[in-house]
């Protein structure tokens, strides 16, 4: 009697957690993700959002959808949906109105709270003056955060600014370490801008072979400009002439 007992336990055990297994978020249809989100699940509303972003098989992209559930998760205090939201808002969209200052105070808050992409966004709007007045010496105070973070695209942002002296005295040097640093994470611009300094021996010593070789890889991660930079090292083998016979 008790074996049975015990048998039948086990086998009860056995299906929920088969059950369990099966019911994962991921693995679940569309529809069973919406109606998460629609009773509150923060997951399922990130989900359904993405799922919105992009498009897939059961549902067609829908940018205003999207921005809707993000928003939903970014009121519970996530930080990824305040970013994604910025990000979204800061484009437009067809039923979704291009806002550049509620992108910033978006990603600003985000960024404040520890979001890497989010101190690189801000550092870009500072920069750019978009949805917020142009400061340098912002943009060099995110991109700086964002590039100790070891976020590749800051770290080429702020190496710009160093190149340029704008927010931040001008130091080559500095800007050749940033575009490294860059180029080491396969950063295509900066693998681009790390040939540039090659080329013209800022902040390194000049090696046009070096130079050469940082914007093949920068092609190779479909950075057009570096396509006419590598042409310029690189400059097409003329055709060889056929060897004139005298009779």
């Amino acid at each position: 009697m008790n074996r049975v007992l015990v048998s039948s336990l086990l086998v009860f055990m056995l299906g929920s957690a088969s059950f369990a297994a099966a019911q994962t978020l991921e693995e679940l249809p569309f529809s069973k993700k919406l109606d998460l989100a629609q009773v509150g699940d923060e997951e399922a509303q990130m989900a359904v959002a993405s799922t919105f972003e992009n498009g897939s098989k059961e549902t067609k992209k829908n940018i205003v959808e999207a921005a809707r559930w993000y928003r939903e998760a970014a009121l519970k205090g996530n930080i990824e949906a305040e970013y994604r939201l910025a990000r979204l808002v800061s484009k437009g969209a067809k039923g979704l109105t291009k806002d550049l200052p509620t992108a910033a105070k978006l990603y600003e808050a985000a960024a404040g709270a520890g979001h890497l992409e989010s101190m690189n966004a801000i550092g870009h709007a500072y920069q750019n003056g978009l949805g917020v007045p142009v400061d340098a010496a912002k943009a060099v105070e995110w991109y700086r955060k964002a590039a100790e973070g070891k976020l590749a695209v800051a770290q080429n942002n702020l190496g710009i600014l160093y190149l340029n002296g704008k927010g931040v005295e001008r130091n080559v040097s500095e800007a050749f370490k940033l575009f490294e640093s860059a180029a080491k994470q396969g950063d295509g611009w900066g693998l681009n801008n790390l040939g540039g300094m090659y080329e013209m021996g800022w902040g390194v010593a000049k090696d046009r072979s070096k130079a050469a070789t940082y914007y093949k890889q920068a092609v190779e991660k479909g950075i057009e400009p570096a396509q006419a930079n590598l042409a310029r090292l690189m400059p097409a083998t003329p055709p060889p002439v056929a060897p004139v016979t005298l009779n």
